[in-house]
């Protein structure tokens, strides 16, 4: 049985580094037996999480969707940049929405209960997006999901990809296609689906 993986950029912006790097992380996926989908955030958009406005008017369609995509994956990467050291507010305001969700089809669930799951980041800074990711992993962790310690970090995105969007640096290709492939691997062994 193919593994399902669906790769989460963390941002909107059509330059995005991180955009580039889920493209990336998309075309290597795409030459395994896998199942490889992504989704677009600028596709589902939400309103800031409110507890008071979940109680009035439940949960919006776009987050059951976001949650139906997600529950139905044995793998996700997070392609995300760093916003202030943390989280870009628009992904952790997908998680808080799609965390929210706790039937899909009628079946209960917990979209991100035991989905392994991969981090990636690409940033023109020093650090390559890494405390982002760790702040990222922390909120997954809480919500029950199989965080990959293995990591791929894009230091000097700016000068890191070339014309078509391919990274020019080896080590940082090397990295994205050891998480990719320890994803895969991780997500057949875990399996939610098999």
């Amino acid at each position: 049985m193919n593994s399902n993986i669906l790769i989460l950029p963390g941002s909107l912006r059509l330059g995005s580094y991180n955009r580039k790097l889920a493209s990336e992380a998309m075309r290597l996926l795409s030459m395994t037996d896998a199942v490889i989908s992504r989704v677009d955030l600028a596709d589902y958009p939400l309103p800031i999480y409110d507890g008071d406005a979940e109680t009035e008017s439940g949960v919006p369609q776009n987050a059951q969707l976001i949650a139906q995509r997600i529950a139905a994956q044995d793998g996700l990467l997070i392609v995300s940049p760093e916003y202030n050291a943390s989280i870009p507010p628009l992904l952790k305001n997908a998680i808080d929405w799609a965390s929210r969700v706790r039937k899909v089809d009628g079946r209960p669930v917990q979209p991100f209960k035991g989905l392994v799951v991969g981090l990636a980041s690409a940033s023109p800074g020093r650090f390559g997006g890494m405390r982002g990711l760790e702040a990222i992993r922390i909120v997954l962790r809480a919500l029950g999901a199989e965080v990959m310690t293995q990591q791929c970090i894009v230091l000097r995105a700016d000068e890191g990809f070339d014309e078509d969007g391919r990274l020019t640096d080896d080590v940082a290709r090397a990295s994205l296609e050891a998480l990719c492939e320890r994803l895969l691997d991780t997500a057949r062994s875990l399996s939610r689906h098999g």
